[in-house]
């Protein structure tokens, strides 16, 4: 019925064709979805915390919530109220847009390690390590702590094997469901960190601890851990939802201006959570933007390369300095014309959380790691950057930085390359929808 259509014309109707064809086998079953953090995945303060919150499911908020536990609340901020939507709202968003179809849940809580999230160190009540084990998830996404994943003095945190080791604790948990010495009766692996770290069963408190604390820094590390921690007893629940298909990305965060050299301390208000910068310098850490990003970018492509079960980095702190070096965004937020030399702040008052841009530049960023879709291709109209406040010019401005972190060729393809690629994603699809059928 196309041959009496010349050959770029029947290109061209063959690429319509495979994109409705594409569109309806995404949306014939949802890609599943969770992502895994703290405060730099749910956005810390609103507009980001609570946006787009009603689309997406906030797995803590029905901890938070409960009123019958009265440790419910234990350790949270009460200016950062349930439901959250935060970075995976925007990133939501995103794909309603570009006519994708994710179902988008978040497992995170203030300050969370995943080390936190593997033991269930929240208080009694929390069941972070059960939110990932609630369904069986076609996409993970794992953020650490901010400063856990940095070389040794490098960070308040600072324990970059404590990352390495549990980053692929929660890899094996998603993908394999069952956990070496766990009880088949009972679907729980009773143990402790000595014997995780592959410490013996028995013997001396001293010697079961012993390989988990050199593991961890030992002397060398005041953030190793201790012989008290070595040897906690810890339960551990099976995954009776793994999915050895499943695909998990590993969030690289961004560099903080608060430990970089020239920055000051600051104070929380505990009520409101407003932040007051003292006069007080800080701890240096380091000397630039650029040494900091450049050890979390070695922490996380670092373990990816030594795991081949990762699907990829999001490298959400590597745009982040792009934009700096762009000159878009401001380089010291200390400096006395911060808030007046026209640029963008990618960072909040504390200097240390992700601002609106921020944020918005992390889900640009995830958005395209994930769906394998150009940032840019969202446009100057992109529907959460005009609910965030974000203005069109600047929206665009970060779309193309996430797009040139990403490798993107800026360039509209020819229709034969159109329809390979349309194709390609059809098959992509194809393949979810058999994937989430076993």
């Amino acid at each position: 019925m196309l041959s009496h259509l010349s050959a770029a014309r029947r290109l061209r109707c063959l690429a319509i064709a495979a994109t409705f064809t594409a569109a309806g086998a995404l949306h014939a079953e949802p890609i599943d979805i969770l992502f895994v953090g703290n405060s730099y995945t749910f956005g810390r303060v609103d507009p980001v915390m609570s946006y787009n919150a009603a689309n997406v499911h906030d797995l803590t908020a029905p901890m938070y919530n409960n009123a019958s536990n009265s440790n419910a609340q234990t350790g949270s901020n009460p200016y950062e109220p349930h439901p959250w939507g935060g970075v995976p709202g925007i990133f939501k968003m995103m794909t309603v847009e570009k006519g994708l179809d994710y179902d988008v849940s978040l497992s995170t809580r203030n300050a969370a390690t995943l080390r936190g999230h593997y033991l269930n160190t929240s208080p009694a009540g929390w069941d972070m390590l059960g939110n990932i084990a609630s369904k069986k998830w076609d996409a993970v996404v794992l953020q650490d702590q901010s400063d856990e994943p940095l070389p040794t003095g490098k960070g308040a945190n600072a324990n970059l094997a404590l990352f390495d080791f549990y980053a692929n604790k929660i890899e094996q948990y998603v993908h394999q469901g069952i956990l070496p010495g766990q009880d088949k009766a009972t679907d729980k692996l009773v143990t402790t960190e000595g014997q995780l770290f592959g410490g013996p069963v028995s013997g001396k408190a001293a010697q079961r601890a012993a390989k988990c604390i050199a593991a961890t820094g030992g002397a060398s590390n005041p953030n190793s851990l201790s012989q008290t921690a070595c040897n906690t007893s810890r339960t551990i629940n099976g995954n009776p939802n793994e999915n050895a298909a499943a695909d998990v990305y590993l969030y690289q965060t961004w560099a903080r201006p608060n430990m970089v050299a020239g920055a000051r301390t600051s104070t929380t208000d505990p009520v409101t959570g407003a932040i007051t910068t003292t006069s007080t310098p800080a701890t240096p850490y380091y000397n630039s933007l650029e040494e900091m990003t450049a050890d979390l970018h070695d922490a996380y492509y670092g373990l990816f390369a030594t795991n081949p079960n990762y699907k990829s980095v999001a490298p959400v702190g590597d745009a982040f300095m792009l934009a700096v070096q762009s000159g878009i965004a401001t380089r010291n937020p200390y400096a006395p014309d911060a808030g007046t030399d026209g640029l963008m702040d990618l960072w909040w008052d504390d200097n240390l959380h992700a601002s609106k841009y921020g944020s918005y530049l992390s889900a640009l960023t995830l958005f395209g790691s994930i769906t394998g879709l150009d940032p840019l291709s969202l446009g100057q109209g992109e529907i959460a950057a005009r609910d965030l406040g974000i203005n069109a010019q600047d929206a665009l401005a970060l779309q193309r930085i996430a797009s040139q972190q990403l490798g993107f060729v800026q360039q509209v393809p020819e229709p034969a390359t159109a329809m390979l690629t349309l194709a390609g994603l059809l098959a992509i699809a194809v393949g979810r929808r058999a994937r989430k059928r076993t």
